[in-house]
């Protein structure tokens, strides 16, 4: 289980990391930092949400009779002022262990996610994984991580902070690229030791912007059958582009796009589109591997 700021993930599987069955996999908008994710804390309709879904997370375990548990907590989960008792009633009513990891260990589990998915080359590759607490910046090859780190600086935080109209106010999105320019400078002394061309958006709004690609070009896109997918960097442009204009109207009425993301995606574009200008990228690629597969990945090698 992958609890994160915006989404929980649920992965039950059998087999080896290469090669494995997925038996069942949900993910549910539990939102578990609305509201509260820039002031430390849980706020209760969001605590509930979290406890109910868990529940259910535990009878679908059960009723796949699984043997081996390991349920994750991240950014949320780190800083809010009320997660031990978060965690201990999860314990009580769930029956669940929540282990909450600090950043560091979390772009471990995204880099070993994406390293299954048989992505990466020799050559450095700089992952990005847009998540709602925090974002995760690794770089690596197929063989090993050089860099990596964890920015309190997620989509809901973002949001909280910037979003504030709709559609988004130019003024607040170039405040968005300065306050990105002042957090992310280990970064870019990182990218200059280490430079890279291919950027590699970890599943979250890089399925979105797949989708929408595909959908430009009127192909059927299924990302239950994709592991990997390699962006048109022009059409990837065009695509967040006209999220960063858009409504929130437009996009409710997307159905490429899901609840959870339909406000989000917005800052996530501008943070993309940040990301590949500053660092001249000029690839980019989705990896529908992350933190869950790279959890499954440790696991797996009982």
């Amino acid at each position: 289980m992958d609890l994160g700021t915006n989404t929980f993930h649920l992965l039950i599987a059998e087999g080896s990391i290469t090669d494995f069955k997925t038996l069942f996999h949900e993910h549910i908008g539990v939102k578990l930092g609305e509201g509260g994710i820039n002031k430390g804390l849980i706020l209760p309709e969001a605590f509930e949400r979290g406890i109910a879904t868990l529940k259910e997370f535990s009878q679908k375990i059960n009723q796949h009779k699984v043997q081996y548990i390991k349920c994750i907590g991240t950014s949320a989960l780190r800083n809010a002022s009320n997660a031990v008792e978060f965690v201990e009633r999860v314990k009580n009513e769930a029956g669940l262990a929540i282990e909450v990891i600090d950043g560091s260990r979390e772009a471990s589990y995204i880099y070993e996610g994406i390293k299954a998915a048989d992505v990466l080359t020799e050559a450095y590759s700089l992952i990005m994984d847009i998540g709602g607490g925090s974002i995760e910046f690794i770089i690596g090859n197929k063989h090993s991580v050089v860099w990596r780190e964890s920015f309190e600086i997620g989509a809901a935080r973002l949001m909280d902070r910037f979003h504030h109209s709709d559609p988004i106010d130019p003024a607040a999105i170039e405040a968005i690229n300065v306050y990105l320019e002042n957090k992310l400078g280990s970064l870019f002394s990182a990218t200059g030791t280490y430079p890279v061309q291919q950027l590699i958006g970890s599943s979250g709004s890089f399925e979105t912007f797949a989708e929408l690609a595909e959908l430009r070009s009127n192909q059927v896109f299924d990302l239950n059958t994709t592991k990997n997918y390699l962006f048109d960097q022009h059409d990837l442009q065009l695509v967040i582009d006209e999220l960063i204009r858009s409504t929130h109207a437009g996009r409710e009425a997307n159905k490429v796009i899901i609840p959870v993301r339909v406000d989000m995606i917005v800052v996530s574009s501008i943070v993309t589109r940040y990301i590949i200008t500053k660092l001249g990228i000029s690839q980019t690629a989705l990896c529908t591997y992350s933190l869950k597969e790279g959890i499954l990945a440790e696991m797996m090698q009982r």
